[in-house]
This record gives structure tokens, C-alpha cells and sequence, in this order.
């Protein structure tokens, strides 16, 4: 695994190990989701992103747990496994470069609405989000749209 996923899973600080939420342990309020998105800065907006939502859910006062619910180290993992099998991938996407940013925006923003919320009610915001965080990724939003959309039932 490159350094630069590494860094988009929040690694741990301390061990660099993904999958360590130091956030998870008891930062309240909007704190959470500001305490998140920094941390996840420091790996660019992909970062951030994934950072935010993990925050915004401790925020919420649940702790550590709550930051387990969305786990970007298992959604990485799964997409990485499972995204040459959809029906949208193409020959040539890399993962890391094309694939792993659509689905990061279907399931980091995911908590940020109400469980019975659906992906074509909040599209425009996640659309603005992929253009955020799609850094280099040669997708359009047509195309990056059915990932992120997978990826926010997945996490549902």
C-alpha cells in the first residue's frame, strides 16, 4: 500500500498503521468533524473528506465506536477488491488514482444525512464534493457517480 493511501485511510499518527481514528475517543460537537477534516488534511482533500466524516461522527458523542462505523481502511479494501467486477469500471482506471475517490465520496459523506436519506436527493452536494476531492481521477461525475453511489448504499 503507497504512502499516499496510507495517508487517505487516517493513519494513525503515532504508528502510521490505517485505521486508527484518533478522533474516535471522545471530541464533541462540530469539534469532531473540525478535529476530523484536519487531521485528514494533511493528506490532501481526499483526506479531509474521509477525515470529516469520521469526526462528524464522533462529534455526535458516540466515540470510538461510532468512528468504526464507517471504517475507511475496510471500504478501501472492499472497493479495491471488488471494482473491476462493476459494471462502470473501465480498462485503464487505476484505483488509487480514478476508482478510490468516487467511492470515498459515497461512503465518508454518507453520515453527514439522516439514515433514510437517498443518494439522488443529495446528488448536487455530492457532486460538488467529487469535484473537490477527485484530484487527478480521469472520471467525470456521469461516471464517478454510479462508485459513489455503491459506496453509500454499501455503508447504509
Amino acid at each position: 500500500m503507497s504512502d499516499e493511501t496510507k495517508e487517505d485511510l487516517n493513519a494513525d499518527m503515532i504508528t502510521g498503521e490505517p485505521g486508527s481514528h484518533p478522533v474516535g475517543t471522545g471530541i464533541g460537537g462540530v469539534g469532531g468533524a473540525a478535529a476530523g477534516a484536519a487531521i485528514g488534511t494533511m493528506a490532501g482533500p481526499l483526506g479531509t473528506l474521509i477525515g470529516g466524516a469520521i469526526g462528524a461522527i464522533v462529534g455526535g458523542g458516540a466515540g470510538h465506536a461510532a468512528a468504526e462505523a464507517i471504517d475507511p481502511t475496510r471500504e478501501e479494501a472492499y472497493w479495491r477488491a471488488e471494482h473491476a467486477k462493476a459494471d462502470y469500471y473501465r480498462e485503464g482506471y487505476d484505483f488509487d488514482r480514478d476508482m478510490h475517490p468516487a467511492y470515498a465520496v459515497g461512503y465518508a459523506n454518507r453520515a453527514r444525512y439522516p439514515a433514510d436519506a437517498r443518494f439522488e436527493d443529495h446528488e448536487a452536494d455530492l457532486e460538488r464534493s467529487w469535484h473537490e476531492v477527485k484530484g487527478d481521477s480521469r472520471m467525470e461525475w456521469n461516471d464517478a457517480r454510479r462508485a459513489s453511489r455503491d459506496a453509500w448504499n454499501r455503508v447504509s
